[in-house]
């Protein structure tokens, strides 16, 4: 079943109600940078109670766009410095509930950039990311003629470990440095005492879209980094494999 466009609306909501929806739906339970926060509302078929001649309307979503974390991102986009950093933004959280058709994510990601067109028209590029550790490759990006540019554009490689065996619970490389004090794999072992498993902290599959006008946007693709990519679709190809880390206590002599 396909979304009944004609009853999905989008408009702007507070950050409070964006952050209450992700927190509570997101499967990250976290928010994230927010500069504009866009609620999808779903059109019902009964008369709103005070407003006569105008239908009810249920809040099903939201998006949420920031600005990247890091300016290092707006210089990994292009080979010369042709854009600012007020004029990225992040696609940083979508969340909708099901049962409104399956392709109403796709449908509110297509409107929000009419959204942004109109009331931000500062934002010439946007970047969102396709979690390889989720399985997601990033299909509504595709959906909606996102460019991509591929996983692993991070040159320097961040590792997690995990205390336990399958199922394992992974914790994240900035978490391990603040509990364990380093990455050393020997000052690991020392510090964990125990055999613990390691992996290489998948890389996100990078999706940019262009948001300016038909010569602004010929020049953005000229200078582009990373040539763009076919898509991605074996999710399994992008999982990094895991490594065992045995410690050996020693025997002592007494």
């Amino acid at each position: 079943m396909y979304v009944d466009t004609s009853k999905v609306v989008l408009r702007k909501i507070d950050k409070k109600t964006a952050k209450k929806m992700i927190v509570e739906n997101h499967y990250s339970r976290k928010f994230s940078l927010c500069r504009h926060a866009i609620g999808i509302f779903y059109q019902k078929d009964t008369e709103h109670r005070f407003f006569e001649g105008e239908k009810e309307e249920k809040l099903i979503g939201c998006l949420t766009y920031g600005h990247p974390v890091g300016r290092s991102v707006v210089g990994s986009l292009f080979k010369e410095e042709i854009i600012d950093y007020e004029s990225v933004l992040e696609l940083t959280r979508l969340f909708i509930h099901d049962g409104y058709g399956k392709n109403i994510e796709s449908y509110s990601i297509s409107q929000s950039f009419k959204w942004l067109k109109h009331y931000d028209k500062s934002v010439k590029v946007l970047i969102s990311y396709a979690d390889p550790d989720r399985l997601h490759l990033g299909g509504i990006y595709k959906a909606t003629n996102w460019i991509y540019q591929g996983a692993g554009l991070n040159l320097m490689p961040n590792y997690s470990v995990s205390l336990v065996e399958e199922p394992y619970d992974w914790i994240h490389s900035r978490t391990v440095f603040a509990r364990f004090g380093s990455h050393n794999i020997d000052k690991l072992k020392s510090a964990i005492g125990h055999t613990f498993w390691r992996r290489r902290e998948p890389e996100k599959h990078r999706y940019i879209y262009f948001l300016g006008s038909k010569s602004e946007n010929k020049r953005f693709k000229k200078f582009m980094k990373y040539e763009s990519k076919d898509y991605p679709t074996n999710a399994d190809e992008y999982l990094p494999p895991i490594e065992e880390i045995e410690v050996n206590k020693g025997i002592t002599n007494e």
